[in-house]
């Protein structure tokens, strides 16, 4: 259908119609296919700009020959109304077969004798030739600019709507923490007034930047989240809030748990039960360790025959352990980070993310 619409538009309508559709579609697809590395798409744009060329040339061809025939068809048409008018003057009483058609003859005759740069033959009576006006056809240059203005116009609107426009499309924005009603604290974080909360630590975690951190720059965070945990301790409970950002190819973790545990006593009772994969480092004046362990996977069996286990090793992840202060008397913040694929990013990358998110955490005042 729409092509038959297009193909009933006049000539200087349609061409630059089609030019600047070609145009548009073939440099839009061509920007895309070198943004994502596709062969096939950039093939698809020099098709369309192909196309597009075959169309400017039939124009310029087009043009050529009005320009060449302009003026054999001006001159003949005034040739044609001056006949015309020399048929109405010769009136009634006049021999139509001598004296109008002579005459008309003889007028057309001698103008396209002048046309042609030849002098025009004398006549002894007779009225003397009405020169006519010729009918202005339209321009066809003015008819191409105002077509190319008109749809250059209709693509550039189309073009830059949907960065002016608010998108609808929420799986293209990164994910945010959630900020429901505000719940009470377990009685843990009252016991220690300096713990932050988990909505806190997702704000801190959840950077515009993290992918970039991460090494995955193109990547947007596809789930934030925070929660007030607690963990068992002798003496009873601790805080331990914790928030994830979770993206397409890495899971990133934070932690903060407020024991009197240091990192240094941390790090002996991993060596003691024989962990060979730690590595102490200092982050920000702090003490700090890196260690390895395997995620945990819970499985749900809806079939009710109990052979799978509920909870299964998952991937290896690695986590960064820093000391809440400088003296390290006990408590840390642990960031972990792991991926489905097993595939792990270098030391220096979470201690980058630790570099740029502990300073943001904020403090509670007692």
């Amino acid at each position: 259908m729409l092509g038959f619409l297009i193909r009933r538009l006049p000539f200087w309508v349609r061409e630059p119609l089609l030019i600047v559709i070609g145009s548009v579609l073939g440099i839009r697809i061509l920007y895309l296919a070198v943004q994502e590395h596709e062969r096939l798409a950039a093939g698809l744009g020099v098709v369309f700009l192909v196309f597009t060329a075959v169309r400017v040339h039939s124009v310029v061809q087009a043009l050529r020959a009005r320009r060449n025939t302009d003026p054999a068809a001006s001159t003949d048409g005034v040739a044609v109304d001056a006949a015309a008018a020399l048929r109405s003057e010769a009136g009634p009483h006049t021999d139509p077969a001598v004296s109008a058609d002579g005459v008309a003859v003889d007028a057309a005759a001698g103008l396209r004798s002048e046309a042609g740069h030849q002098p025009r033959p004398q006549y002894g009576s007779g009225p003397r030739p009405v020169t006519a006006t010729a009918r202005k056809e339209p321009n066809a240059w003015a008819q191409g600019v105002a077509a190319v203005a008109v749809f250059g116009a209709i693509a550039a609107a189309l073009f830059l709507l949907p960065r002016v426009m608010p998108s609808d499309d929420s799986a293209s924005r990164p994910a945010s923490c959630s900020s429901g009603e505000h719940e009470e604290l377990p009685r843990a974080y009252q016991a220690e007034p300096g713990a932050v909360t988990g909505q806190e630590l997702c704000e801190a975690l959840n950077r515009p930047d993290l992918a970039q951190l991460l090494g995955t720059p193109g990547e947007t965070a596809t789930a934030a989240s925070g929660s007030d945990n607690t963990a068992p301790l002798s003496g009873g409970r601790v805080a331990q809030p914790e928030a994830e950002v979770r993206f397409d190819t890495y899971t990133v973790k934070i932690s903060a748990t407020y024991d009197e545990l240091s990192v240094a006593q941390y790090v002996k009772l991993k060596e003691t039960v024989g962990e060979k994969d730690i590595k102490t480092v200092q982050v920000l004046g702090r003490p700090g360790a890196f260690s390895s362990d395997h995620t945990l996977k819970l499985t749900i069996d809806l079939s009710g025959d109990g052979s799978a286990a509920p909870v299964d090793q998952g991937p290896l992840a690695r986590t960064l352990s820093v000391a809440l202060d400088r003296t390290d008397r006990g408590g840390s913040y642990d960031i972990t980070v792991w991926s489905e694929s097993g595939a792990l990013p270098d030391d220096a990358v979470l201690r980058d993310i630790a570099e740029k998110i502990l300073p943001t955490i904020p403090e509670r005042s007692a």
